[in-house]
Order: structure tokens, then sequence, then C-alpha cells
């Protein structure tokens, strides 16, 4: 694809009824030496412009039909959308919304937890409980949102 040509991971792509298409990008985790996945560095102004141009490019060759051509990084509170994004972010906490309620739960659907390392297709959440911590089990389709929970450290920054 071409984003990934570019350099970049296409995170998200939402089109809306007013003809609008926007697309989230990141640059795609990298593992170092201790195992350790992340980023290597944010998205800039810089990296939105020339996805932008480079998807009016591509829009006009594939005549889509669009009005306005939206770029941007995911932001803090990052959709995880793929089984790579639970393992690139496992020890983070994350808001989960499932299609139905969770069995066991009280009919919930809605949870906040720290994100655990997938084993294979399964995918976990650690929560708090009435009782202590537990941890949910679920796979990719059970999911109707989830997202990151901004984490913003002020204190780390120098000024």
């Amino acid at each position: 694809m071409t984003l990934s040509g570019m350099g970049y991971e296409l995170v998200a792509l939402e089109r809306t009824g007013y003809k609008l298409v926007r697309v989230y990008i990141d640059h795609p985790a990298v593992e170092d030496a201790a195992g350790d996945i992340s980023s290597e560095r944010a998205i800039t102004v810089e990296d939105c412009e020339a996805v932008t141009h480079q998807l009016l490019h591509v829009f006009t060759v594939e005549n889509v039909d669009y009005e306005r051509l939206e770029v941007s990084s995911p932001g803090l509170d990052r959709p995880l959308c793929k089984v790579a994004d639970f393992a690139r972010f496992a020890g983070c906490e994350a808001d989960v919304r499932f299609r139905m309620p969770v069995p066991g739960t009280a009919q919930r659907k809605k949870f906040t937890g720290v994100i655990q390392p997938p084993e294979g297709e399964k995918l976990r959440l650690e929560i708090e409980t009435a009782e202590g911590k537990a941890v949910l089990d679920f796979i990719l389709a059970d999911i109707d949102k989830a997202r990151l929970v901004p984490q913003v450290d002020f204190r780390s920054r120098k000024g």
C-alpha cells in the first residue's frame, strides 16, 4: 500500500456521510534489543502533509469520491484496531467497549483496564472488580471500540 511504502502505518480510516475521509497514521512499531515495542518518533505536521499529498494523487487516479481529506496522528487516545496494537501497547491502560455484554459482569459492555500481552488471537484486559483484579479474555471481533487512555506527564517536560 502507499503508506507503508512511505514508511507509515495506517492506524484507522473513517469515512463520513459528508464525503470526509479521515486518515490516522503512525510510524510502524519497532522492537528494540530488550524486546520492547515502540514507535521511533511522533507524527509531525510534515508527515501529515507528505501523506496528504500522496493520498490526493492516489484518490485522483482511483477516482475516490470525497470532498475533504484529513490526515493526522492517532492522538493520545489512539484507537486499538488490530491484535498488533494490543501487543504494542501491552501494559498501557485502555478503554474497551464490547459489542455485547460480557458474561459474569452484570451486563456491562464498557471496561477500563491494563492491556495484557495477547496470546495468539486471544486478547486480555486486566480490570479492577469488587473482589480484586480479574482478566477478561476476548477476541478482536468482540470489540465495538477500544482506545488507549491518555497518559500525560507534565513533570518530565524540560523548560
